[in-house]
């Protein structure tokens, strides 16, 4: 089969059974969909059967549905639920992340540089990536759901600005300088969308849900498209773009009416999750290089190691949000979601690799324990906290928060 055609037969074709493997194997466990989407990926992508290879384009669809990732983790975080304790203490286990992620990077990588880009890589949470497991178990109202909601807000924008400093090209104070510029920007356009008197934009957005206009999602898109494209061309990293895009909207769309506030999220949940954000998983298995971990000894002896740092340099900080009165339990399933992180390790290895700073066993070591941080961790976290449940040791509706409409 053509390698065209095969791309654009078979991943849609992989994002469909992903899903119903997730559906018939979630009976008996609770497995993430993205387990399913990654390791399909592997199997019909080079490393395996070699039915669909890398390429440009693919590279680029999945790329728009990582920034669709960080965007839908941007819209999806209730910043009044989590300051206070939760956003506080997150912030506190992030800071000692990254300094022990970088200490420990300069220690096992070969030369300072390339232990920044591990530190970087292990310092970071895959939000875009929990929420929506969080949102099947019905925890991201409770403050169970709030802690890890607070965890991965910082360890998704905490490393972001850590690339935009350090491994931008730049020196730290010309990095800085651009950063805190588009940083105005977002806030003035935070600010604007905030203080009021879209009534008219609302009014639009009403009359088009329904019609083959669609104005709210074509602005999403558009104010995606304009974030990351600003990201980009001040040269800081594009998910910054994407995750600042996606609080300006729920902050811009929380105006308007409850019932087509929540219309838009179910359509923008449909375009990310149905649609794009399956492309980057399913890319992600494509494009990793199983044959360069099983044959390099230093990659593949490095890779259970990078796992478990993840859990001690990210994992164990990030309990430090857990809500007073949790059990055991639920620290150490906060503990494993902390840990979880690819898409920041995607990006930082990325960014490596064509800097000539990391070597290319290196990076798929980092790419290999993100995926399987993804593969186990959650399942571990969501079984630890069930149990928890279960035992009786939380009310089963007391502990949400509730959401004003």
């Amino acid at each position: 089969m053509d390698p065209k055609v095969a791309t654009i037969v078979l991943v849609p074709l992989l994002a469909v059974v992903a899903a119903l493997l997730a559906s018939l194997v979630g009976r008996v466990a609770k497995i993430p969909l993205v387990v399913f989407e990654i390791l399909l990926g592997i199997l019909v992508g080079p490393s395996a059967l070699g039915w669909v290879p890398a390429s440009d384009a693919l590279h680029a669809v999945g790329q728009f549905g990582l920034a669709f990732l960080f965007f839908m983790a941007g819209n999806e975080i209730d910043f009044q639920a989590i300051r206070g304790r939760p956003l506080r203490r997150a912030s506190l286990g992030w800071l000692i992340s990254l300094v022990a992620g970088v200490l420990i990077g300069v220690l096992l990588a070969p030369d300072p540089i390339a232990g920044v880009y591990v530190g970087i890589a292990l310092c970071s949470t895959a939000l875009g990536t929990l929420m929506p497991m969080l949102r099947d178990a019905g925890e991201l109202r409770t403050p169970f759901g709030l802690a890890v909601t607070a965890v991965g807000a910082v360890g998704e924008f905490g490393p972001l600005l850590a690339i935009s400093l350090f491994l931008s090209g730049r020196r730290p104070l010309s990095a800085a300088i651009v950063l805190i510029a588009f940083a105005v920007i977002a806030a003035a356009a935070v600010w604007f969308a905030a203080r009021g008197g879209h009534e008219r934009f609302h009014a639009l957005v009403r009359a088009t849900l329904h019609t083959s206009g669609q104005f709210a999602i074509r602005f999403v898109v558009l104010v995606v498209a304009a974030l990351v494209g600003l990201s980009l061309a001040l040269g800081l990293d594009m998910l910054l773009g994407a995750f600042a895009a996606g609080v300006i909207c729920r902050v811009l769309l929380s105006g308007a009416a409850e019932s087509d506030a929540r219309l838009i999220e179910s359509k923008l949940e449909a375009v990310a999750f149905g649609v794009l954000v399956p492309v980057f998983f399913i890319e992600t298995g494509i494009t990793f290089d199983l044959h360069a971990l099983v044959t390099d000894p230093h990659a593949l002896l490095l890779l259970p190691i990078l796992l478990v740092l993840l859990l001690v340099v990210r994992g164990l900080p990030g309990s430090i949000a857990t809500p007073a009165g949790s059990t055991f339990g639920d620290r150490a399933s906060l503990t494993l979601f902390s840990a979880t992180g690819l898409p920041i390790i995607v990006a930082v290895t990325s960014i490596g690799v064509a800097a000539h700073d990391l070597t290319s066993g290196t990076a798929t070591a980092l790419v290999g324990a993100g995926m399987l941080s993804v593969l186990i961790f959650p399942v571990v976290a969501l079984t630890l906290r069930r149990r928890s449940a279960d035992g009786g040791l939380r009310p089963p509706d007391s502990d949400r928060v509730p959401v004003e409409g």
